[in-house]
């Protein structure tokens, strides 16, 4: 069973935030939203125009316990016991997000900051978030915008557009995808072979070194090719003696 929460959670935030002297991470834990949306509304960010709903007079949170979680920032706050039960209807589909009309044309400025800082993000995504259509995001991106000179890139949570809640899950959700998609493409790459050490590839060479120095060394003579290249060599100088001795004559 899921964790109850204020029936307007950001009115009660206002509430709490402008009346009481609860931390940030108090209200935000209790109403259900992100500390910095909490941070925003203090600032006068996020929620501007919201009027703050008091949470004792609907009876969803007693005086005593905010009384004890001021004194106690640690004390998380407990939603009162409502005497009567109210059925929660499940919706099957979620509906389009609403964006007030003062806040529309900041959508493109949104989207590029989007874009620039969040390049995981599918269009689906960034239409889920902002409430705009894949043709504003794809003239954004590629700079095609009438308004592109004007746009700078602003926050889709401090314009009101999104939570940051919803912004943390549609990124982390964006991330996963990035990461299994390259597991995959990793997976699909071939396997390219391995280098030989050192050894072997400089083994070669000096063998073959080895070989070309004991091809060119010179073959040592046996005693009797020796005697016989002596004797060739002493009929050759006889020779030449006796021909010269006839010319003489």
């Amino acid at each position: 069973m899921t964790e109850r929460k204020p029936l307007m959670p950001k009115a009660t935030a206002v509430w709490l935030v402008s009346n009481t002297a609860l931390t940030f991470e108090q209200i935000a834990a209790f109403c259900g939203l992100h500390v910095l949306e909490v941070k925003g509304i203090a600032d006068g960010d996020v929620a501007q125009g919201i009027k703050g709903l008091d949470p004792v007079t609907s009876n969803q949170l007693t005086r005593e316990e905010i009384e004890r979680g001021e004194k106690n920032p640690n004390h998380v706050l407990r939603l009162s016991e409502m005497k009567v039960d109210v059925a929660q209807i499940a919706t099957a589909k979620k509906s389009p997000r609403y964006t007030p009309l003062s806040r529309r044309h900041e959508r493109p400025n949104a989207v590029l900051w989007l874009l620039r800082n969040h390049p995981e993000l599918k269009d689906s995504q960034i239409m889920r978030l902002v409430g705009t259509t894949k043709t504003t995001i794809g003239q954004v991106r590629d700079r095609s915008h009438w308004n592109s000179p004007n746009l700078v890139p602003q926050d889709p949570v401090t314009l009101g557009l999104c939570s940051q809640i919803d912004l943390d899950a549609e990124v982390k959700k964006g991330a996963r995808r990035v990461e299994r998609e390259k597991k995959e493409s990793d997976r699909d790459l071939p396997k390219g072979g391995t280098l030989l050490p050192a050894e072997e590839t400089t083994e070669a060479p000096r063998h073959a070194e080895i070989v070309t120095a004991k091809e060119e060394a010179p073959r040592e003579e046996s005693e009797k090719e020796e005697a016989a290249r002596v004797f060739a060599k002493l009929q050759q100088l006889k020779s030449a003696d006796t021909t010269t001795v006839d010319e003489d004559e």
